[in-house]
């Protein structure tokens, strides 16, 4: 049985992906090709998942005849919710490639929770929390536009790292434009995100941020994707 990786990427348009395959051995310059030259006059390609699996080959045509109808022509691209396709790809058997610092548990539970987070309406929400390693009160108003969420300049948001932050919201904090005091200095764009992961980013901690941002009726966020809504 041949071993080999098939990876999932995101293109500069939004809802177009690349469903791939390479041998083990080469991901890391196909991944360099694709993410500098593009494929089929799509660029801005990014990886999102990879996973080395046997019968590679086999498990792609799998994939891709389950998506044909969402197909652009005769191309491995798809128009197609990538969280849809990281569910799929991640409970195959085999080993994460990319990202290496997540379990496949881990991604598909972020990938379902993505899924989730597009059912959240349009509009402004609201976040306020204390932190107990040094009782300071972090609070933020965020904008969620079409799924993309924006944290608004004033926002204050925690400067201790506590337990439980991930590598992404590390990432996006460490080019914060904020002062000593965590008060944000100018908006700060996340693009598509879940509400965990904007609560990461405000708190600097580990955060459900299902329960911890609220709407303009002061109801958790959880309830758009409960159906649990105030009438």
């Amino acid at each position: 049985m041949a071993k080999g990786v098939i990876y999932l990427m995101t293109s500069v348009v939004p809802g177009l992906i690349k469903i791939g395959k390479t041998a083990s051995a080469n991901f890391e310059q196909r991944m360099y090709d694709l993410e500098h030259n593009g494929y089929r006059n799509a660029t801005g390609l990014k990886r999102v998942f990879a996973i080395e699996v046997e019968d590679y080959s086999e498990k792609e045509v799998m994939l891709h005849t389950i998506f044909e109808k969402s197909r652009v022509s005769d191309t491995e691209l798809f128009a197609l919710d990538v969280n849809t396709a990281v569910q799929l790809l991640s409970s195959f058997d085999g080993e994460v490639v990319f990202p290496k610092t997540e379990s496949k548990g881990e991604i598909f539970d972020a990938a379902t929770d993505s899924s989730q987070s597009k059912l959240i309406p349009s509009g402004k929400y609201t976040f306020k929390r204390k932190k107990a390693s040094d009782n300071k009160v972090v609070h933020a108003t965020a904008v969620v536009e079409s799924g993309r969420w924006t944290i608004l300049k004033g926002s204050v948001l925690g400067v201790a790292e506590d337990a439980g932050v991930s590598q992404k919201a590390k990432a996006v904090r460490a080019t914060l434009p904020m002062d000593s005091r965590g008060e944000l200095l100018e908006d700060v764009e996340l693009g598509e995100c879940t509400p965990s992961h904007a609560g990461n980013v405000v708190m600097n901690q580990s955060n459900n941020g299902w329960a911890d941002w609220k709407d303009a009726k002061g109801q958790p966020v959880d309830i758009y994707r409960t159906g649990k809504t105030d009438a």
